[in-house]
């Protein structure tokens, strides 16, 4: 079992994050076999990406990071946990890149320690001097191929999720927020516990803990547990299941009361969201958006507010009720 053990000071700095290199990490995973549930990727990704990932392979040292990964563990260095939640890829890679070579030796040997074979030309490569920036290199390349395409919508669903998470927190405390995570995790004795990995009790010491909502792990958790890095649980953001099984949206009698792309967008706000994010979703502009969320606000349908640098809109309970959520 893996226990992190949390004091009243960890609970004060604890904190979500969103981080690009480890849905890039995920993916990777499902595509060399390793990420034990193909229900994880979006209908036509491996499809899509695979010949892509062949082509990374050939031409890149993507092979590096790909020789480090085992069923139980990877490279922390190659997906750091992030700062918080305006992470971008930039931040990754320069986290990435500042990697001492100490730090990154010690990863590489925990990792290498759990294969049962590598490729010598790899491990050879493992062991230069050179092997951050090489790291570093493949993982910019082979992110801004496999995941900048789709980075937008993850994101998304992954900010939705911890606007959930932040309202459960302010209604029930990090037992509730923290509490329905994940079934292979709980709240226990000042203490979350993660029973089906192990490590042992890993005290956060004042730290306190990231917690990282990842669309690409479902079904699965992961957690970063060593040093030099953050303590950090990665799990399953909810909703992603509208990038999983998009809804499918009817003309009905709210089309006919607000208007068809009203209605869509009114239907799509069962998790909160920004102008640009249900632009990107429903494939409407971003000004038409702009637009038609002024109309519903006004109108009682939406409230909105700030979180970060992004407006969120979300549904009023009269909004809920013509949306057919109303109960």
């Amino acid at each position: 079992m893996l226990r992190f053990q949390a004091g009243a000071e960890d609970l004060l700095h604890s904190r979500f994050g969103v981080s690009p290199l480890f849905e890039l990490d995920c993916l990777l995973r499902n595509l060399v076999g390793l990420g034990g549930s193909r229900r994880g990727l979006p209908p036509g990704w491996l499809v899509r990406v695979r010949p892509v990932f062949e082509r990374l392979r050939r031409e890149t040292d993507l092979d590096l990071v790909l020789g480090l990964m085992a069923r139980h563990r990877g490279p922390a260095f190659a997906a750091p946990p992030p700062a918080g939640l305006t992470q971008t890829i930039a931040d990754d890679l320069a986290a990435v890149r500042a990697t001492g070579l100490a730090d990154a030796r010690r990863d590489i040997d925990r990792c290498l320690a759990e294969r049962s074979a590598v490729d010598p030309a790899v491990q050879a490569a493992l062991a230069g001097r050179d092997v951050v920036a090489r790291v570093a290199d493949a993982l910019e390349r082979a992110w801004h191929a496999l995941i900048a395409p789709d980075w937008l919508q993850l994101r998304m669903i992954c900010e939705r999720d911890v606007v959930y998470r932040v309202g459960e927190l302010s209604r029930g405390g990090w037992a509730a927020a923290i509490g329905d995570l994940h079934a292979n995790l709980r709240w226990r004795d000042g203490a979350i516990e993660l029973p089906q990995m192990s490590g042992g009790t890993v005290p956060l010491s004042g730290g306190g803990l990231l917690l990282v909502p990842s669309v690409l792990i479902w079904p699965s958790l992961a957690a970063h547990a060593d040093e030099p890095w953050p303590k950090a649980i990665i799990y399953p953001a909810r909703g992603a299941a509208a990038l999983l099984e998009p809804a499918s949206h009817r003309p009905g009698a709210l089309d006919e009361l607000v208007g068809g792309s009203r209605a869509r967008i009114l239907t799509a706000l069962s998790e909160p969201a920004s102008t640009s994010q249900l632009a990107h979703a429903l494939g409407l502009a971003v000004g038409a958006v702009g637009d038609h969320l002024g109309v519903l606000h006004r109108a009682g349908l939406l409230d909105k507010a700030r979180s970060g640098r992004s407006v969120l809109y979300r549904r009023t309970p009269l909004g809920d009720a013509l949306a057919g959520d109303g109960g």
